[in-house]
């Protein structure tokens, strides 16, 4: 296929595609998709060979968040049945950190509900990271705590974060339609604050909103010229008591698809498969690996995942081994932008180089969104009332931070 060969060469080179390409990946059909997964998996190994890098998740405070982003579990307003709890303790923070290190996590990523942080705040986390450090100094942390306000990216930055993440989660065109209490340029300000502090930029999307290609497109672009380092694709997973709980607009093929697009638009970026590949990609998962780079290990915010074993077995089976300690995890050439611009403190985004509001809904965490546009056709077959919608794949959290049982990792 001509496409598929001219996204392979683009992405082999770290160059970007047009977007109509970009659309057009997104257009190819189900005969056609063993194809763009190898035409991507080529563009992946030229860049992170068959590394694939875990990443652990800690939900420090649980729910409660003042913010209506209608895609999360955790907002004002949600019925859905999740664990509600205040700030975890620093020592408690760190021993849940712990098993997602021992487990092979290489990242631990931070998480908080609410809008943003206050200063009380930014010293909590403060303490937490100290906690991690102290067991192990090697580990990267990555916080994400909602809109940052001035000079709080340099405090998270000289206490040892590594990244920020902060999702633009859709189109600017379609922003609006998903909550009413902050803005899409809220948003971009807040990556733009994390990334001029020297903090590594982590945003991405979450799919499955209703949302047209088009929309995916956008999205996907703007966080390539925001100079993201790591792009989290979380797949939207409808939870009862949610204003989506019978939204179901994604298939594995579609996953796949979309991933797809987002590697040729980010060849030398970190992909990230975040919440919902167990529910959507469900036995294509391995595909997916061949795609991107970089997964969540266990469970996620509100939801479980699958055993943090099968998670580990199911990249060795694949062929694939878990990125080292040791090892960087961008290709040299964006690491050296990515160090500059952390020891400058300025943003240097990577993008240049190479041609959640609230903490809710951040990378990994499950979300549940309307969709995005009254117009916008759904981009594959809803379900029919009286069909099946699998809500047995949705399991709320029940273990781990901020409970009595072990963590999954």
């Amino acid at each position: 296929m001509d496409l598929l060969d001219t996204l392979t060469a683009k992405g082999l080179r770290g160059e970007v595609p047009t977007r109509e390409e970009a659309l057009a990946v997104l257009a190819t059909t189900d005969d056609e998709l063993l194809d763009v997964v190898a035409a991507a998996g080529k563009v992946r190994r030229r860049w992170f060979g068959r590394r694939v890098k875990l990443n652990y998740l800690v939900n420090l405070k649980s729910g409660l968040c003042p913010e209506d982003c209608s895609y999360c579990s955790q907002r004002l307003g949600s019925k859905a049945e999740i664990l509600k709890y205040t700030w975890l303790k620093p020592d408690q923070a760190a021993d849940a950190a712990r098993a997602g290190v021992a487990g092979g996590a290489k990242r631990v990523c931070l998480v908080a509900s609410g809008r943003g942080p206050t200063d009380r705040d930014i010293d909590r986390v403060t303490d937490t990271m100290a906690a991690i450090k102290d067991a192990d100094p090697e580990v990267e942390i990555c916080v994400c705590l909602g809109l940052l306000s001035d000079n709080q990216a340099e405090r998270l930055k000289a206490a040892g974060a590594d990244a920020y993440n902060h999702n633009l989660n859709t189109s600017e065109n379609t922003y609006g339609a998903i909550t009413k209490t902050h803005t899409y340029a809220d948003r971009v300000d807040t990556v733009q604050k994390a990334h001029g502090a020297g903090l590594s930029a982590c945003s991405g999307l979450i799919a499955g909103m209703g949302e047209t290609d088009e929309d995916l497109v956008d999205v996907v672009f703007a966080l390539r010229e925001l100079g993201s380092d790591s792009v989290p694709v979380n797949f939207l997973i409808p939870f009862e008591g949610t204003p989506l709980a019978k939204e179901w607009n994604l298939t594995p093929q579609r996953c796949l698809r979309i991933l797809a697009m987002v590697r040729f638009v980010n060849p030398d970026t970190e992909v990230r498969i975040a919440g919902g590949r167990e529910v959507h990609l469900r036995t294509m998962q391995p595909l997916g690996l061949h795609i991107a780079n970089s997964i969540f290990l266990g469970d996620y915010l509100t939801s479980e995942g699958q055993a943090g074993q099968a998670d580990l077995d199911m990249i060795k089976d694949a062929g694939f081994e878990v990125e080292g300690a040791g090892e960087a995890t961008l290709p040299r050439h964006r690491a050296d932008v990515a160090e500059a611009a952390q020891a400058g403190g300025g943003c240097g985004t990577a993008a240049s180089a190479c041609g959640s509001g609230g903490g809710c809904g951040p990378c990994g965490g499950h979300s549940h969104a309307p969709a995005v546009t009254a117009s916008a056709e759904p981009a594959e077959e809803t379900p029919e009332d009286g069909d099946e919608l699998r809500s047995d794949l949705v399991k709320v959290r029940r273990r781990g931070a901020g409970t009595e049982l072990a963590p999954n990792a």
